[in-house]
């Protein structure tokens, strides 16, 4: 049998170039509103629609995961955002309107963002791992999203203040070479299938999710992890240049950058510790900790009291989307590609309405965000309720927690 450890390497990747495809461009939306001429709603609007595709292929996905050919899904994944890297370059530049080929660039690594996600998470947890750490290995691979997320941050923060901002192009072309050595990866590697995948091979037909009730309480526990997170990621560097004071660089640093950071940290320690750690107990501890951290970011009348909000934020999102798939894993009786897809369907949608939700509560309230944080405190909230429902199905499922 081949090596399963360069399969994970190369997932590892996968999850840092969904950082990439993600996070890089809203970096440049004040550039593009000057060098383009374009209004900031307009270029708001590709947050929305890189989100709106990532669901939608999400929907695809899951409707023929079983026709789907893994490996060949995961190049197109890599491949398609490297053009959407390379698009960001050169597409604004050549379309007759700047607006359209931003958002051609966008779809293209919205569309290999939703494949990574879709795919790759499946793969790993088929890896022949043994058992007792398949929710660690899940922790750990999602935590190269958030060290992605930093990575990007960081460095397009120093390459902007070495070479200038002006050369944006060149950096967003820079950005492509690390999904382009990821697609030349996924066509070597072994790549490994679920059970529930396997249905050809059988007679055993796999029962559809939507008939599992418990399979409706992690779609929801999935959708307030990603609107938890979003709903304060997103709105943390404006928070942290409005209500701390502070300059555009500072707030990215201070608000995005230090959540990433202590999410890796958070998905990396239950990866060291997860054998000693019942799941669903430390995803219940991390709503609460998250619905604190909601709460001092609004109440707090100190800046370091406000950043350690953002931190702590950061830390209790880490394993609540990674952890759902390993519960969702434990609890549902066959594990697909099918099942990875709706929930990140889920999840999506939850980055999508959560940010959303709390820029038109802001807005409602003269901008204040802190009006937007507090109503987000909801989305912890149901997933505090919902956690505590998932033991009434414990029956339902072959293995246990």
């Amino acid at each position: 049998m081949k090596s399963y450890r360069f399969t994970i390497f190369f997932s590892f990747i996968g999850y840092v170039v969904q950082a990439i495809a993600i996070n890089f461009s809203p970096l440049l939306f004040n550039t593009f509103e000057k060098d383009f001429g374009i209004s900031l709603s307009l270029i708001s609007l590709l947050i929305g629609i890189s989100f709106t595709t990532q669901f939608l292929t999400d929907l695809l996905v899951a409707k023929f995961s079983k026709k789907l050919n893994l490996r060949l899904m995961c190049v197109l994944a890599h491949l398609l955002a490297v053009l959407g890297m390379v698009g960001f370059s050169f597409l604004p530049d050549v379309m007759p309107n700047p607006y359209f080929g931003l958002v051609i660039a966008t779809v293209l690594a919205a569309v290999g963002s939703g494949f990574i996600e879709i795919v790759i998470s499946p793969i790993v947890e088929a890896c022949p791992t043994p058992e007792k750490k398949k929710s660690a290995m899940m922790a750990t691979l999602h935590s190269f999203y958030s060290w992605g997320l930093a990575i990007v941050v960081l460095l397009s923060t120093v390459f902007f203040s070495t070479f200038g901002l002006h050369n944006w192009r060149i950096l967003s072309a820079l950005w492509a070479i690390i999904p382009f050595v990821g697609a030349i990866g996924f066509c070597f590697v072994p790549i490994y299938k679920l059970d529930g995948d396997k249905e050809q091979e059988g007679d055993v037909k796999t029962p559809s999710l939507s008939k599992i009730p418990i399979f409706w309480i992690f779609f929801g526990i999935m959708m307030c992890a990603g609107a938890a997170e979003q709903a304060m990621g997103q709105w943390a560097s404006s928070f942290a240049e409005t209500g701390l004071s502070v300059s555009k660089t500072y707030g990215d640093l201070l608000g995005p950058f230090a959540f990433a950071i202590f999410m890796g940290l958070s998905r990396i320690l239950y990866s060291l510790f997860s054998s000693k750690i019942k799941l669903r107990s430390y995803m219940f501890l991390s709503s609460i900790m998250c619905t604190v951290s909601f709460l001092i970011v609004v109440f707090s009348q100190s800046p370091l009291l406000t950043l350690i909000g953002f931190i702590i934020c950061g830390f209790s999102c880490g394993v609540l989307w990674p952890g759902t798939y390993s519960l969702a894993g434990k609890y549902l009786p066959y594990q697909s590609v099918s099942m990875f897809a709706l929930l990140a369907f889920a999840g999506d949608l939850g980055c999508l309405v959560g940010p959303t939700l709390a820029g038109c509560v802001a807005a409602i309230f003269n901008d204040d965000l802190k009006a937007a944080f507090l109503f987000s405190v909801i989305f912890p909230v149901i997933m505090i309720v919902l956690l505590k429902f998932v033991n009434k199905f414990k029956n339902l499922s072959k293995k246990r927690t």
